[in-house]
């Protein structure tokens, strides 16, 4: 039995069948649909945090971005309107820009690379920043795996494949002019009305990972996936440091266990379960395409344009460093 699955079943959901009446329900909001990472690790930290406060604390999903977009849940969070959200983390870095340095294209390459630095002491630090930033502590990480584009128009393998496209972008710096490094500008749109957008074609296509393009049934309005990888998605889950701070210290530290169970559930199931779903969606009829010259092309003018750009904004060039020694990866001069 693997460890995602004790924490669904046994012990946890015995508790969750026999909560106490008084048993603390806090609202966890969920950007995407049923089936994907985000779910997942909603699911492992209530199952963990009942199991570690005795049935005393628990949580419930808002799944499709009930409770508003995901950067309005950062908003909410800091304002202690919300208790939980599970988001990806470039609706983070517009609060706390540090933590934009792991959205810096192929600054993480492996989904070890992801958990090294994320459960390591860099991880550390970025949560203790974003408190400061943002008024919202990270607890716990969800590893989505790496955002593949999608379009409804043709195969894309090449820079040159994606001129034409109109592809949604969220609303973030870094990832708009890593697309303007590949010669387009993409469409920044919110979350919430991606779907309806591709389904009207407003756009042509998106990026996001297997996961979610299964979770959010992309298969409906995309034809074809090309395995772009320039950046791994991290979602991570935030609690209101005003809620944090107001329990007492007994149950700070059933919060926190629960983040590091369901962090560690999170990368668990995308080990398990990535390559059936990309199954599954070529099942329904997607192609998948991998990029020409094992993705040269794409790394270099995006890290070459894009890096540069941004490193005031996350603090410095060596604050990227620090993100690369920890990979053993070359510095930037």
């Amino acid at each position: 039995m693997t460890y995602l699955t004790r924490l669904l079943t046994g012990t946890a959901v015995s508790l969750a069948l026999a909560l106490p009446a008084a048993a603390a329900e806090y609202r966890i909001a969920v950007g995407d649909g049923a089936g994907g990472t985000q779910e997942a690790l909603g699911k492992a930290f209530i199952a963990a945090l009942e199991e570690e406060s005795g049935g005393e604390m628990t949580g419930k999903l808002f799944l499709n971005g009930q409770l508003g977009d995901e950067q309005d849940t950062v908003t909410a969070a800091a304002t202690g309107t919300l208790d939980f959200s599970i988001l990806a983390i470039n609706n983070i870095t517009p609060f706390s820009p540090s933590v934009g340095t792991l959205t810096l294209p192929y600054v993480i390459l492996s989904q070890d690379d992801a958990e090294k630095i994320t459960q390591g002491e860099i991880g550390q630090q970025m949560i203790d920043q974003t408190i400061e930033d943002a008024g919202v502590r990270i607890i716990g990480w969800a590893y989505s795996g790496f955002r593949v584009l999608t379009n409804s128009k043709k195969p894309v393998s090449t820079v040159e494949d994606l001129q034409g496209l109109v592809v949604r972008v969220p609303k973030n710096e870094i990832m708009i002019e890593t697309y303007k490094s590949w010669g387009i500008n993409p469409t920044p749109m919110a979350w919430g009305e991606t779907f309806a957008a591709l389904q009207q074609k407003v756009v042509d296509g998106q990026d996001n990972p297997y996961m979610t393009v299964y979770a959010m049934k992309f298969d409906e309005v995309q034809k074809y996936i090309t395995n772009l990888r320039y950046l791994f998605s991290i979602e991570p889950i935030i609690v209101s440091e005003a809620l944090f701070e107001s329990l007492s210290e007994e149950e700070q530290q059933h919060v926190l266990a629960a983040g590091e169970a369901a962090t560690q559930a999170s990368a668990e199931f995308l080990r398990s379960e990535e390559a059936k779903i990309r199954e599954e969606l070529v099942s329904r009829g997607m192609e998948i395409t991998d990029p020409a010259d094992d993705e040269k092309e794409f790394m270099e003018l995006a890290t070459t344009n894009v890096w540069p750009k941004f490193y005031d904004q996350i603090g410095g060039k060596e604050v990227l460093n620090e993100v690369l020694t920890a990979l053993d990866r070359p510095t930037v001069e």
